[in-house]
């Protein structure tokens, strides 16, 4: 019989991204919860880039905060650089990205958890789940003590059986040469998780004062004002500036010269790497043609001299790293401080989870971030407060908060993995959301903030400045159709100025902002209006108005796939009951276990036809239960 110390409703295993937001998210939920971590100074750690948001990812930044929880609150107090992406584009692929203080980030996040109710922290290695009659019941640690639980939730990142290759030299760490967890992982396998092997990578770092800046050009941020957080009302006025270089012929050189060193060629790595965040020999082999690739070079902190090589990840020996840094502009002389190396790690097959996030093998057993196969912070902190949301609502009895892909890029993300699952490291692109042009970087708090309120994830005063917001902007629409612009003297003369088209009757204001060229502050300067909007709401008015056509189309997409959506499979339904099933849809759908038809048809290697007979065999199957 199992002595436990204590014991929680919530057990959140890991303090990385996808960890602060799981257990910040189920404590404010009400529950009890603990956070166990390997070291306590390693909570909200960034292991690569010291950097949040980007496409997509910074949209999931946005969408975490506007479900209450915590990346965007702390990117924004410490960040040091801030830019609008894509800005010249559509507003479906408009993203902010900020560069923060490593160690101010992970400060800041260690001090907000220290200070949050029903949230108890503790520095411990774990050993082994308890499990009972395939229902997890608590954990051990390596110390020997127990806690009982009634959720768990993995977020163990990339410590699962972590290995750190640097050349042919190759031992046991998790990320930043921190202790790695072996025990856990051999147990996931032997309770019958299918465990994949992934690896990632990180670059050098190299000391600022080692640095010819002359030889680079300069990156600042933006001059306006950017925050993720909905509630950030203090920005950062010092911003610290990047600088851009570029590999050369001479980088190439050594590179190919050294292939043949590289871990990821000698065969001492056997994981998969993310497509989309190659190694430097990794992109020379891949895309030989190029004669360079840029690299960022990226202040950590504003209270350290290290700088990170963005662009410059690789895992080739200590000695070539010096060589091919120092035959880059600006780094001839660069003292290397960290030097780069890969990582390999244990992984899940995400298909064995159901949307809510829950496993399938063991209830109550909840996983998220990498250990589930994705790549990047953001990805992990918007898995993280979807796992900590619904651990808390399966133990209060609560529907679970499943997010759909017309809803979030979250949705998007966790359908994506649940569903089709992953061969490599998962990162979230614009290009994977189907609905992006509903799923902005400017309307997550109007997508999910009525959302966080019911779950009661946000307090009474938030919701009521987001009702505010909602309100003026819904005003605003509906006064721009009530008084027209005339063709006076003026207005023709600016319209010109714009070169926009005369107009020779009066044109309802709203008309006129409909014109790709004219802005809202242009509509009200042609109007003689002094009417005074917060910025958020004159963004909100112009998307608005100006892509209505498109999102009027984009919405009647969302219903006519809403059906499919809505129409829901028995957890209980035996495949091999369905007559004339093609066999690889068959041993998909018993794999997935797809809760709607919606999710059926998303499966790989499950084809229309295959849908049409399930609604056949599902038809008749409730007809006979009606019987």
């Amino acid at each position: 019989m199992t002595e436990f110390l204590k014991e929680y409703d919530v057990i959140v295993i890991g303090g990385g991204h996808a960890g602060i937001e799981a257990a910040y998210a189920s404590s404010r939920k009400g529950v009890s919860t603990l956070m166990i971590t390997i070291n306590l100074d390693t909570i909200g750690f960034m292991p690569c880039n010291p950097s949040v948001g980007g496409p997509a990812k910074g949209i999931v930044v946005r969408e975490v905060d506007a479900l209450g929880g915590l990346m965007g609150r702390v990117a924004d107090k410490t960040n040091i650089q801030s830019k609008m992406l894509n800005t010249a584009k559509g507003p479906a692929v408009r993203a902010l990205r900020m560069q923060s203080d490593k160690v101010e980030y992970q400060l800041e996040m260690k001090r907000i958890l220290e200070d949050t109710p029903n949230l108890d922290i503790e520095q411990a290695m774990v050993k082994e789940l308890i499990i009972e009659n395939n229902k997890v019941v608590g954990l051990k640690t390596m110390l020997g003590t127990a806690y009982k639980a009634k959720t768990v939730i993995i977020t163990t990142g990339t410590y699962l059986r972590g290995e750190i290759v640097i050349g042919d030299i190759k031992y046991s760490s998790g990320p930043n040469h921190q202790m790695p967890s072996i025990d856990l992982p051999k147990q996931l396998e032997e309770l019958g998780f299918d465990l994949v092997r992934f690896k990632t990578g990180t670059p050098p770092r190299v000391n600022a004062d080692s640095v010819d800046f002359s030889k680079t050009a300069i990156q600042p941020g933006d001059n306006e004002k950017h925050a993720f957080s909905y509630e950030t009302t203090e920005y950062v006025e010092d911003q610290v500036p990047c600088w851009l270089t570029y590999t050369n012929t001479s980088t190439h050189k050594i590179i190919d010269k050294n292939l043949g060193r590289s871990a990821m060629y000698s065969g001492v790595i056997q994981g998969t790497g993310p497509r989309y965040c190659p190694s430097i020999e990794d992109k020379y082999v891949r895309f030989n043609d190029k004669e360079r690739h840029q690299l960022f070079l990226e202040p950590e902190g504003r209270n350290t001299k290290e700088i990170y090589v963005q662009g410059l990840s690789t895992s080739l020996p200590d000695d070539v790293q010096r060589d091919m840094v120092h035959s880059i502009a600006g780094l001839e002389n660069a003292v290397i401080m960290r030097n780069g190396y890969a990582i390999e790690y244990d992984a899940i097959n995400p298909t064995t989870l159901w949307p809510t996030l829950e496993t399938k093998l063991i209830n109550g057993l909840f996983t998220a971030g990498q250990i589930n196969g994705t790549s990047g912070y953001e990805e992990a902190a918007g898995q993280g407060i979807m796992a900590g949301i619904n651990a808390a609502c399966k133990i209060l009895e609560e529907e679970p908060m499943i997010l759909g892909r017309d809803e979030a890029y979250i949705g998007v993300l966790i359908d994506d993995l649940v569903t089709k699952g992953t061969n490599e490291p998962y990162r979230l692109l614009t290009s994977r959301a189907e609905h992006r042009l509903l799923l902005r970087h400017d309307n997550a708090d109007m997508r999910l903030t009525e959302k966080a309120y019911e779950y009661g994830l946000i307090t009474e005063e938030r919701y009521k400045k987001f009702c505010d917001k909602r309100n003026a902007v819904q005003n605003e629409i509906e006064r721009l159709k009530t008084f027209r612009i005339t063709p006076t003297q003026k207005t023709l003369e600016k319209l010109q100025e714009l070169n926009s088209a005369e107009i020779r009757d009066g044109i309802l204001a709203i008309d006129m902002l409909r014109r790709p060229e004219l802005s809202y502050e242009n509509i009200m300067y042609l109007a003689e209006d002094d009417t005074k909007l917060a910025r958020d709401v004159i963004e909100q008015v112009e998307i608005e108005v100006k892509y209505e056509g498109y999102i009027k189309k984009s919405l009647q997409q969302v219903e006519k796939l809403k059906k499919m959506n809505e129409m829901k499979i028995p957890k209980d339904l035996d495949y091999d009951d369905v007559p004339s099933l093609a066999i690889e849809a068959r041993e998909k759908l018993k794999k997935v276990l797809p809760l709607t038809i919606g999710q059926a048809s998303r499966i790989s290697g499950v084809n229309p036809a295959d849908i049409s007979i399930l609604l056949v065999f599902l038809e008749q199957r409730r007809g006979r239960n009606d019987e």
